[in-house]
């Protein structure tokens, strides 16, 4: 059976999640190259969370027996894993990226304020036009009826509070530092794209699906910069994975969000 191989993004983590993982060669590794334990300080946020979900994200790809993987794809911070799984990406480089857009993002969102709200049902037309009244992003299409909105706090409230009347939808504001995935991570991406320019890439084994294109990446390194400040299509990157073949998804990594999203998506386009 054709499997897809997904990986999560931040928002995935959980403590102990590096309990399965203490004492492998790779993720030892990953420690080694960090300089630091990011597991011990989950709680202070992005440059913590991110290196943490990635090292664990790429031990359970190692751990895994699938050998009828086609394509890969991950949410966000997940494409990073999902293109080292695939050997586009060195691990030893993707560790020092993923901490380098880490920070990043942390230090855009220090001066930049900003933060998210979910948009759970609703009419996707109605969240669209929150989305622009108040001067946001959609920053994620998740599933169908989860819509993610990005920008400044101001935005963010008043979007939240008109939500159940304009959209009919459910807000859910997001525990995270910034305006992720919207031109106020412009900063991010600039810093991300100097180090990205000084990093091997490879031909992979299997294609990885973008999350900015949702189609396979053709040029890893603008499109992993530019992606901080686009919309993750992750809904119309799981149809895609399906119209290439795939029949299973297996996801790799903490937790089961991506799973939830795959039924959920899937299940309402058949």
């Amino acid at each position: 059976m054709a499997s897809a191989l997904i990986f999560p993004g931040q928002g995935s983590h959980e403590h102990g999640m590096d309990e399965p993982w203490r004492g492998t060669e790779t993720f030892d590794r990953g420690l080694e190259l960090l300089g630091f334990d990011p597991f011990e300080r989950l709680d202070e946020g992005t440059r913590y969370q991110q290196p943490a979900l990635f090292l664990c994200s790429v031990a359970a790809f190692e751990a895994d027996d699938t050998d009828d993987a086609i394509a890969a794809a991950g949410h966000s911070l997940g494409e990073y894993a999902a293109l080292v799984a695939a050997g586009v990406l060195e691990f030893d480089d993707a560790v020092a990226l993923v901490k380098e857009r880490a920070d990043a993002m942390a230090d855009a969102a220090d001066k930049r304020p900003g933060t998210m709200v979910a948009m759970l049902g609703g009419e996707t037309h109605d969240v669209w036009e929150l989305a622009r009244k108040h001067g946001l992003t959609v920053a994620n299409d998740n599933a169908p009826g989860q819509l993610v909105l990005s920008g400044p706090v101001e935005g963010i409230d008043a979007a939240a509070a008109e939500a159940r009347e304009a959209a009919g939808a459910r807000a859910m504001k997001l525990d995270v530092a910034g305006a992720f995935h919207s031109p106020l991570m412009q900063p991010a991406a600039a810093r991300l794209a100097a180090a990205l320019e000084k990093t091997p890439i490879h031909e992979g084994t299997i294609p990885v699906y973008s999350n900015g294109s949702v189609a396979p990446f053709v040029d890893v390194r603008r499109e992993l910069a530019e992606n901080l400040l686009k919309p993750v299509r992750w809904r119309e990157t799981l149809l895609a994975l399906r119209g290439a073949g795939a029949e299973r998804f297996i996801e790799l990594g903490p937790g089961s969000v991506l799973t939830g999203m795959v039924k959920r998506t899937l299940a309402l386009a058949a």
